[in-house]
């Protein structure tokens, strides 16, 4: 991997941070850009009181100077606001794990005494330095031309028909809703879904589609299973809190159609390789092929409820209703700038692979000189070839 990043802090500790290494020198960089989408991550229609609390903004302690990267790992900073409610104060023992959550599993693993680590941890307050670091990606990406972009498609039972609306409008008209719905029939049926759902005292899932733009041919590899860009790009995505579904393209429908049907015709045009349809969602043999990158990502509904659901208490070893932490009544509006920046990360890590070099200047001649999809850059010989002896 040429690209890593690791996160640290607690949902209710005094600040989370993270280290990004491996990216190349020369990239500017400032605080505000970096600011920008994390304020995105904090709205969305069905967001918890915590948003409330919270106004995110990053501190860059080192990797970059002057305004520019270094090459140096980048290390990122936000403090929690909402920890002065919680310094120095006894804290009322978590006992009920809540189904769906990390309260039970972590504690069986890690032989917790309260099941407050297992929920500080796991929070999904922890996203708030991964769109800090997708930020950075997502700029160095920039330098490419390359876009990596998401909406909501689904909330619930409520679905979207995007007709031929082409992505970057997406993108744009998603930024414009507050249930980042690029269509306003679909986004007006969501929020009355998510209202019906906050005064239910219960939470709302919902499908999310994230889209990179303008990538070259040639990122990721067969060569290894580790090296496949679906493969990446969905451990990535599925790492993110709530994630529990993943599909590259038109996954599941494809594996209702015949072959024929499945995949993408190959076409010419003048000396340009193309393709009619995009299927395939970008990536055919675990490397990318010039089309849009396409993920489909689904969400659950959160495990925190205002309506109780059944647990046991495990110091009175009784069966007990869970109580309420507080929480989103529905995050999927939130997660776009989330899943963004897992993408972002991960095409950035192939994109760096691809080009080496350790300065963006020296990646950018690289770039340009790319192999493309065309008859010049596959000039097959057409010679039978002995290819063991």
């Amino acid at each position: 991997m040429s690209l890593r990043f690791l996160t640290a802090g607690e949902s209710h500790g005094p600040s989370l941070t993270a280290i990004l290494d491996g990216m190349p020198a020369g990239v500017s960089i400032s605080a505000e850009m970096i600011n920008k989408e994390l304020s995105r991550r904090q709205h969305g229609y069905g967001s918890g009181g915590r948003m409330k609390i919270e106004k995110d903004t990053v501190q860059i302690l080192g990797g970059v100077m002057a305004g520019e990267t270094t090459g140096a790992p980048i290390a990122l900073l936000v403090q929690n606001d909402d920890h002065v409610k919680w310094k120095g104060k006894a804290v009322e023992p978590m006992t009920a794990p809540r189904p769906g959550h990390a309260d039970l599993t972590g504690a069986v693993k890690y032989g917790y005494k309260d099941l407050r680590p297992s929920l500080e941890r796991a929070s999904a307050r922890e996203t708030t330095m991964r769109v800090a670091m997708g930020a950075v990606c997502k700029h160095f990406l920039a330098q490419f031309g390359i876009i990596v972009g998401g909406y909501v498609s689904s909330i619930g039972e409520i679905q979207t028909d995007f007709g031929n609306m082409p992505f970057e409008e997406r993108f744009a008209k998603a930024e414009e809703s507050d249930v980042r719905c690029p269509v306003e029939s679909s986004a007006k049926k969501m929020r009355a879904e998510i209202e019906k759902t906050i005064h239910g005292k219960n939470t709302l899932g919902g499908v999310l589609e994230i889209v990179a733009l303008n990538l070259p041919v040639g990122l990721g590899s067969f060569a290894q299973w580790d090296k496949r860009l679906e493969a990446k790009l969905a451990m990535a995505i599925m790492s993110v809190q709530a994630i529990k579904g993943v599909e590259i393209g038109d996954a599941f429908e494809n594996a209702k159609r015949l072959g024929t049907l499945a995949h993408d015709p190959i076409l010419l045009d003048a000396s340009n390789i193309q393709r009619s349809t995009n299927r395939a969602g970008g990536i055919e043999g675990g490397i990318s092929n010039g089309q849009p990158i396409l993920i489909r990502a689904a969400m659950k509904p959160i495990a925190t409820t205002l309506l109780s659901q059944p647990t046991v208490d495990l110091a009175s070893g009784t069966e007990s209703p869970t109580k309420y932490e507080r929480s989103d009544f529905c995050p999927v509006p939130r997660a776009v700038p989330i899943l963004e920046a897992m993408a972002a990360f991960v095409i950035a890590d192939v994109l760096i692979e691809k080009l080496g070099g350790d300065s963006l200047n020296e990646m950018k001649p690289r770039f340009e000189s790319l192999r493309k999809a065309t008859l010049e850059d596959l000039q097959m010989d057409n010679t039978p070839h002995v290819f063991w002896e």
